[in-house]
């Protein structure tokens, strides 16, 4: 039974190490989540400001894991090159190694006062970066807990003849000991915790520095494993460069450690006499050697990559972009004619929904709505590619007129999106629900859904029509629209409420359901508007601030 109780210690032990790195990790994420992001996202440029970003945000977050993730995400986007995006990885692999640094040194002591001012910091604020940062203390002190609780564990194993025997065996298999701290570190999401683990063993003289120096290098190698499973959803293999650009840089440098794996031991040992310091000094030594070597080969590295993971390419793909061409940018007037027609196609991939919508009304149109998901998806990716190119201007070299187009072409992409995301998610939900339920309008709706469909479409097209060519009648008469979509939902409304008060509750769900569907029309109808009227009217200056009265008026 002791062996069960320590085994049954041992896994308690390991979990709350995980989770006092885990709440470290959620907690600095929650405080400082969206401007660590956009941080990142302005300091990806040049190669060395990319790798002491990777640094100090996984310094702060004490997780190359989710660090990766990040990048991987701005590169599978296009917002960062390959080559900078690599050298963050790398600057990420570093910075794991502060808070092993940290760690090898006793600090049992603070732990106490840190689970208190965390417990304090997080019962004493409502969701905050205050009570987010006590989340943070808290963990550090759970995971010094962990750490001390592990080692006095460790203590009487030390004469356990079976464990000797295990770990006597991996000695002299280099190359399985990595495997499984690979896989161990895989498992947690964190190589901080597995290296923190490996050092409580060499502390207590259960692993010897060979030993223990390759189950560095395994805990290493498994955390870049993590965002090539996670990270690119695409198919495309072209957004895997940067996770297999990382898992490679990590490969190479445990093979070469490998190569010499004999004579580390001698050299970790000139710097320290303390075997967990050893390993901590290993661990951060590999990843800056690591850096070092591969920084200045990013450039050539990362033309291999691109040549071993071309991207693909589907010529019928909608989401691929055919006007906004890079060469362009040093003229804003025709880069911002480039993304005004790609703006365009967004609107002519719209009228493909609404006119599938307005089938899905008539008839059984259920087989239609994959194909109507996957061009919607098509209109969100392409408006992201629009504002990130209008974005990445110069603005120094851009006139008034071209901001007011910039502001435009935006508006425009924008409102265009959202309304593909309600013909898709709205109306075409709506029309397949209606026969999976097995519903039906009157003839009275169905007149009145189909001229509405209709009339939408129509204000598409003019829609389109006044984004290319700005006439101020055109743009009057498409806002007075609203008022027509209002009226008819006003009306259907009242209806709606007559059929309940005389007891014809039969009509009550389809006249709820009905109008539902009405007012994502309206809603569609307004992102038109928004889209290509309101900016025409605002310039010649036809627009109210708001539609309230003025308090003079109201006072009379």
């Amino acid at each position: 039974m002791k062996e069960l109780f320590a085994l049954l210690d041992f896994g308690g032990y390991i979990a709350l190490l995980l989770w006092g790195v885990h709440m470290v990790q959620s907690g600095v994420q929650r405080a400082f989540g969206a401007a660590l992001g956009v941080w990142m996202g302005h300091a990806l440029g040049k190669r060395w400001r990319a790798f002491f970003t990777g640094l100090a945000i996984t310094a702060a977050i004490q997780s190359s894991t989710a660090t990766g993730l990040m990048i991987t995400s701005f590169a599978a986007g296009g917002l960062v090159a390959l080559a900078p995006g690599l050298a963050a990885m790398l600057g990420a692999n570093v910075g794991t190694t502060i808070i092993v640094q940290l760690l090898s040194f006793n600090l049992t002591a603070l732990a106490p006062a840190l689970i208190l001012v965390g417990v304090w910091l997080f019962r004493r604020n409502q969701p905050s970066r205050r009570r987010d940062l006590g989340r943070v203390f808290i963990g550090l002190g759970l995971l010094l807990l962990a750490l001390h609780q592990l080692v006095q564990l460790f203590a009487p194993l030390q004469d356990a003849h079976l464990l000797q025997i295990l770990l006597g065996a991996l000695s002299d298999q280099p190359v399985i000991a990595l495997l499984l701290a690979t896989a161990l570190a895989w498992a947690a999401h964190s190589s901080v915790a597995v290296v923190v683990l490996i050092m409580s063993l060499a502390s207590h003289g259960l692993v010897n520095p060979t030993l223990a120096f390759a189950l560095v290098l395994g805990a290493n190698l498994g955390t870049s494993i993590n965002p090539i499973l996670e990270g690119a959803s695409d198919d495309d293999p072209a957004t895997r460069r940067l996770p297999l650009g990382n898992l490679g840089t990590r490969l190479a440098g445990c093979i070469l450690a490998l190569a010499i794996l004999p004579w580390l031991p001698p050299l970790m040992s000139g710097l320290t006499s303390d075997p967990a310091r050893a390993v901590a000094n290993f661990h951060t030594l590999f990843n800056i050697v690591t850096a070092l070597v591969f920084l200045p080969l990013l450039t050539p590295y990362s033309r291999l990559m691109i040549r071993l993971l071309p991207k693909r390419t589907d010529p019928n793909d909608p989401s691929r972009p055919l006007y906004l061409d890079e060469s362009a940018h040093e003229v804003p007037g025709i880069a911002l004619g480039n993304a005004a027609r790609e703006a365009l196609r967004l609107a002519d991939m719209l009228q493909g929904l609404l006119g599938m919508a307005r089938a899905g009304f008539l008839r059984d149109n259920r087989h239609r709505i994959t194909h109507a998901r996957y061009i919607n998806n098509a209109i969100n990716r392409l408006d992201g590619l629009i504002t990130t190119y209008v974005a990445t201007l110069d603005q120094d070299a851009m006139n008034r007129e071209d901001h007011r187009r910039r502001d435009e072409i935006l508006s425009f992409s924008a409102n265009i999106a959202h309304a593909a995301s309600i013909a898709t998610n709205g109306l075409l939900a709506h029309a397949t629900a209606l026969y999976k339920k097995g519903w039906s309008f009157n003839a009275k709706q169905r007149d009145e859904l189909t001229e509405m469909l209709d009339r939408l479409i129509r204000n598409q097209r003019q829609t389109a029509a006044l984004f290319v060519a700005e006439d101020i009648k055109s743009a009057r008469y498409l806002a007075f629209e609203k008022d027509y979509f209002r009226e008819i939902e006003t009306n259907a409304a009242e209806q709606h409420l007559l059929n309940i008060k005389s007891g014809r509750l039969d009509q009550a769900e389809v006249g709820s359901f009905y109008l539902d569907i009405l007012r994502d029309i309206k809603a569609v109808n307004s992102c038109l508007v928004e889209a290509a009227a309101y900016p025409i009217l605002a310039k010649h200056d036809e627009l109210l601030p708001n539609r309230l009265r003025d308090n003079e008026s109201v006072m009379e």
